[in-house]
């Protein structure tokens, strides 16, 4: 299933032609607002005179406000996509219950109570499902907000021509700028001041995702700290990720590590894990004309109309009975 979650039984469809992306960052809301298209599929003249790309510093409590602020200044249409942060999400891995699909995502509230800070009552979920060892319990990714949050926010966001028409993970959005290929590739991606992901994509289903920590400042650090102990530490990081990959989820080798992370010294920062690394090292390249965003790399990607799947198969999106309990 897509994590992009499709919630069309709670907002009705919107005809026009732009599509949103709204990310949450711990300093501030990004908005992007580009004409509807397919990954790496051509804009003429005309659509990129709608492209808007702008950001409003807030804090978590004030993300309701940033929405409102950039609804203010911009006459926005269309529909939108919301990309919940680290801190906003959940996600744990447990045993698929053996219980009819339907009632999967109620049964989960109660299976994954005490491995998530969020009280079932308040609770949000999807899942998608994750690769199964040889001989093992099928086991699934539960990814799971709280209720209240995610209301005030779609109350804030749904306003004139916007409707939610999905909300969805950083980690899904990164997936969606890859476009299909049938070799697993390793992304280093980051949103400006959060930590790093590393996600593994194999014909645009996640097959491995990692939220690190203590990578949140990289853009601070000088070239000669990212020689040093940075790229060290980063290394050490996929190294253990891509030897998880291979060796307990019995897949074959990677192929290639792409990089998007926006900080000034981007070309040093791929130069210098290149030199620690077996496979090559390159850009997560953008779509154009948008390449020059990478600031915005999370909200373009949940803006493109290509959706990214799970490993192996996909199952229901965040359904919309349970949003509205």
């Amino acid at each position: 299933m897509s994590f992009l979650t499709k919630i069309s039984q709670i907002f009705s469809k919107n005809s026009s032609s732009q599509r949103l992306g709204i990310a949450f960052q711990q300093q501030g809301v990004s908005l992007c607002s580009i004409p509807q298209q397919k990954l790496n599929s051509p804009i003429d003249e005309k659509q990129v005179a709608q492209v808007l790309f702008k950001h409003e510093k807030a804090n978590s409590v004030n993300f309701a406000k940033a929405i409102q602020a950039l609804h203010d200044n911009s006459e926005l249409e269309g529909a939108v996509s919301l990309v919940l942060n680290e801190a906003q999400s959940q996600v744990v891995q447990v045993d698929k219950p053996n219980v009819p699909e339907s009632e999967i995502n109620s049964a989960l509230k109660w299976q994954i109570k005490d491995l998530v800070t969020i009280s079932p009552a308040n609770m949000v979920l999807d899942y998608y499902d994750a690769p199964t060892l040889a001989g093992g319990q099928e086991k699934i990714n539960v990814v799971c907000a709280p209720l209240d949050e995610l209301k005030k926010l779609v109350t804030a966001a749904e306003q004139g021509m916007v409707k939610v028409s999905a909300i969805t993970t950083q980690e899904f959005a990164f997936a969606n700028l890859l476009p299909p290929q049938s070799d697993a590739h390793l992304l280093v991606c980051q949103q400006p001041n959060e930590e790093i992901v590393l996600i593994i994509v194999k014909q645009k289903q996640i097959f491995f995702q990692r939220r690190l920590r203590g990578f949140a400042q990289i853009s601070s650090k000088t070239a000669d700290e990212l020689s040093g102990t940075v790229i060290d530490n980063l290394s050490l990081e996929i190294q253990r990720s891509t030897d998880y990959f291979e060796r307990q989820l019995k897949q074959a080798p990677i192929k290639s590590i792409k990089v998007l992370v926006p900080i000034d010294l981007e070309s040093i920062f791929i130069e210098k894990l290149a030199e620690n690394s077996a496979v090559p090292v390159s850009l997560l390249e953008l779509p154009r004309p948008y390449h020059q965003h990478r600031d915005f790399g999370a909200v373009i990607g949940a803006s493109l109309e290509d959706v990214p799947y799970s490993a192996e198969t996909e199952t229901e999106a965040l359904a919309g009975a349970n949003y509205g309990n």
